[in-house]
Formats: structure tokens, sequence, C-alpha cells
């Protein structure tokens, strides 16, 4: 069992975006992986998740690293799903689940969240990935009325951090397998309040991990909440897949679960949205 954990976002904000290159996808900010693989040693990769996904070739390794240093295409069928359903984040309390480069959170902060929190498995994803982008993303825009233009060239070191970091007030980060997360957050002296939206991607290629996942929704939605889940039809090689997540969730009768949305290009994807049955 991997323990969860919750990291501390540091003092000093430039020192997370410190030997970080940037590159940009869909007018946001993310850490480039290719020059992490190389430079992400020592202290930084106490798992060894970087050098074990390089030597391995592999990016998903079951217990060990699951996938968090690259950024999923169904991540981009969510992110575009929210701007055509034209879905509202204001003063929503939003959980960003196996979150990797945490693009959906950051969705969900520059939508006016109320409160963001971000989970992978992997610390070093964390650590290394997930709040830099937050950083580069959110912090840099600032209130000064500077926002940085989407034209920036590719692969390049990000400024220094130059605005308000209040937006990080709305976060937090957690690694750690989903069962303890829910119990660090459910048993903390902190306060802590259920979440209006769940946001997550690519998190059902294996069958193993339905229960953990459905105990993990069912335990810190809000009554009222919802899931929004993007998914591979089917997963080749570890089994699982939308409709046998679907099927699974249905013979648990705690929520109901809804196709909104099919994309046919390629390998066919699909979104799902989740609620409690007896919701509004």
């Amino acid at each position: 069992v991997k323990a969860a954990k919750e990291h501390v976002i540091p003092g000093d904000l430039n020192k997370v975006l410190e030997n970080k290159v940037m590159e940009t996808v869909l007018d946001l900010y993310h850490v480039k992986v290719s020059v992490l693989e190389m430079t992400c040693s020592g202290d930084a990769d106490s798992e060894g998740i970087v050098s074990k996904s390089v030597s391995s070739h592999s990016d998903l390794i079951p217990r060990v690293y699951e996938g968090g240093l690259k950024i999923w295409e169904c991540t981009f069928d969510l992110m575009d799903y929210f701007s055509e359903a034209k879905i509202q984040f204001t003063n929503k309390t939003v959980l960003d689940l196996g979150c990797g480069a945490g693009l959906l959170g950051i969705v969900a902060l520059k939508g006016k969240a109320e409160r963001v929190h971000f989970q992978d498995y992997n610390s070093t994803v964390i650590e290394e990935i997930t709040l830099p982008n937050v950083v580069a993303n959110c912090v840099n825009e600032g209130t000064n009325g500077k926002d940085r233009k989407a034209s920036k060239p590719l692969a390049k070191r990000p400024r220094k951090t130059e605005g308000s970091p209040d937006v990080l007030t709305k976060c937090r980060f957690f690694s750690g397998e989903w069962s303890e997360v829910s119990q660090l957050l459910l048993n903390s002296n902190k306060p802590f309040s259920k979440y209006d939206i769940i946001l997550t991607s690519e998190t059902i290629y294996n069958p193993d991990y339905y229960s953990a996942l459905h105990d993990t929704l069912a335990q810190l939605l809000d009554k009222n909440g919802c899931v929004y889940l993007a998914s591979k039809v089917h997963y080749f090689g570890v089994g699982g897949g939308i409709y046998l997540f679907q099927k699974f969730i249905e013979e648990r009768n705690v929520f109901r679960t809804s196709i909104i949305k099919t994309i046919d290009q390629g390998l066919q994807r699909c979104i799902m949205e989740m609620a409690f049955k007896d919701s509004r």
C-alpha cells in the first residue's frame, strides 16, 4: 500500500520552476518531460520512477509508476468537453484525481473554482510536474494585468514568478493510493468538505483498481456532486475500459452513470458523468 502524503507548497515559488523547461498545449504550460527525464535524479526522483520509466520504455509499471509523466489523450477530450458544454467551475470545490500534469485541475482553477486539490500515485509527479505546472499557469499571470501570451516560444525556461501566489491558497497536493488519500482527508484535523466536482482521466485501465476508485469517489464526492471521467473504450493488455467500469458501477448501485460524449477518432473514447443515485 502506497501511503498518502500531502505535499507542502514551497515558500519560494521560483524554486518550483528552477531548471524546468516548459512547452504549451491548448494555451496551457506544462513541464517538458523529455528534459525532465534527462535532469531529474537523486532526491528529486526518490521513487526512481523517472529512471524506471525511461529504462523500461513503459508508461505503466503497476504499483511503481502509474503513467503520470505523460499527458494522456482523454485529458484533452475532457478539456474540450468543458468548453463545449460550458461547464462552470465558479465557486466549486474540485478534485483532479490521478492528476498527472494537473491540466484538468488547472482548467478548474482558471475557471474560478473555490478550491482545487490534486492527487497522483507518485510523489515525484506531484513535485516535479503537477506543482510546477500550476505555478507556471496560474501564479505567473499575477494581478498586474501582464498575462503571458500564448505565442510565447515553446521549450523556454519560465520567467520568475511575478504575480500573486494567492491562487495556491486554493490548492492542496497529495500523493499515494486513492484509499490512503481518502483516509488522510477524512481523518485530518484540517477542515474538509466533500467535492462538488471530481475530474479523472484514463484511470480505469486496470479492473483491479475499480473497487478502490469506486469507494474513493463514494467517500469524497458531495451528495449532490458529479464526476467527469474520460476513458478509452478498451485498454488492450490490461483489460479495462469504459463499459466494463460502467457495468461495475451499476452493480454497486451507488451511482447513476451516463455516457455524455463519444469520440470516434482513432481508438474510440468516451466521457462519462456520474452522480449519486439519490442526488438531486
